[in-house]
Order: structure tokens, then C-alpha cells, then sequence
């Protein structure tokens, strides 16, 4: 009699009990992943972390490793959608960059600062302050995006590399 009940308590347990305990832990992490979504997709600004692997493949940007100050920004509207991205890389860092972007330190120009007006005001980089500033624009035909980077070479062991990518859906 005891050993029935025992079994019957036991079934119930397992017919009940997991499925709901299931339920409460799919809920917690179903919260959480849109809190996570929600955080991410409501910034203004520069998030300091690396942007994820399909955003660097979407917008042709191949950060190096290793990398440090890593920060980025994607916006979207009808006309265009940009990522903005910042690194601070080694000197060997750059000329991988450089090389999966396409072009090599001999593209680059002195003192150009290709990245525009309105983009500085998006990100708040400024460019004024001293320092090696060199740049390009990395045009590509659709649907490839173009890219509009600065590179700041005052220390060459450790530049620091600003890239505005944009695509025109």
C-alpha cells in the first residue's frame, strides 16, 4: 500500500513537476534574451564589445586579433544601414585589416579624414586632436558596402583604427 502510494506520488511528480519546471526555466531565459535584445537595440551610441560575427561579415569588416577597444554602433533606416566600429590593434593587426578590407597602407593618405561630419557627430570621435591621421575611402560596387576609415598612427605599435561601413539596401 505504501509502495503504491509512493509510486503514484513519484508519477505525479514527474508528470507535473518537470514540465513546469521546464516552463519556468524557458521563461527566465526567454526574458532574459529580449532584455539582452532590447539593451542592445536601444543604444545611441558607441557599445563598448565586439559587434557579432554576421554584422562584421555583412559590412566587410575583418577585426583582428588581437584587438582591444573594441566598441561599435549599427544603425538602419529605408536609405542605408552603417556599422560603426572602433579597434585598437598591433602593428601586424592593421596590415590584416587592411589586407581582408582589400587595400594595403600605401591606399592610405595622410591627413585625410574620410569619415564625415555627420558620422563624427553620430559616434562623438574627434579627429582634431594631434596625432598621425591617415585615411581612405574603400568604395565597392552594390551590394558591397563602402568604407570610410581613419587610422590614427601617432604610437605605430598600437594604432587605433575608426571604420564607417555602409550599405545601400
Amino acid at each position: 500500500m505504501i509502495r503504491r502510494r509512493a509510486l503514484t506520488l513519484l508519477i505525479i511528480v514527474l508528470l507535473i513537476g518537470v514540465p513546469a519546471g521546464y516552463l519556468l526555466i524557458s521563461a527566465e531565459q526567454s526574458r532574459s534574451s529580449g532584455r539582452d535584445k532590447e539593451e542592445k537595440y536601444s543604444a545611441t551610441g558607441l557599445t563598448e564589445g565586439w559587434p557579432s560575427k554576421l554584422q562584421r561579415r555583412l559590412y566587410q569588416i575583418p577585426v583582428p586579433h588581437p584587438a582591444g577597444k573594441v566598441a561599435y554602433y549599427e544603425t538602419n533606416n529605408w536609405k542605408t544601414s552603417r556599422l560603426y566600429i572602433q579597434f585598437e590593434t598591433s602593428a601586424a593587426g592593421l596590415d590584416a585589416f587592411l589586407a581582408g578590407v582589400g587595400v594595403d597602407r600605401g591606399d592610405l593618405e595622410r591627413d585625410d579624414i574620410s569619415i564625415s561630419d555627420r558620422d563624427r557627430r553620430v559616434t562623438g570621435w574627434d579627429f582634431s586632436a594631434p596625432g598621425q591621421w591617415w585615411g581612405l575611402v574603400h568604395t565597392q560596387e552594390n551590394p558591397a558596402p563602402t568604407q570610410d576609415i581613419v587610422i590614427n598612427l601617432a604610437n605605430p605599435q598600437t594604432p587605433m583604427v575608426y571604420v564607417v561601413s555602409r550599405t545601400v539596401p
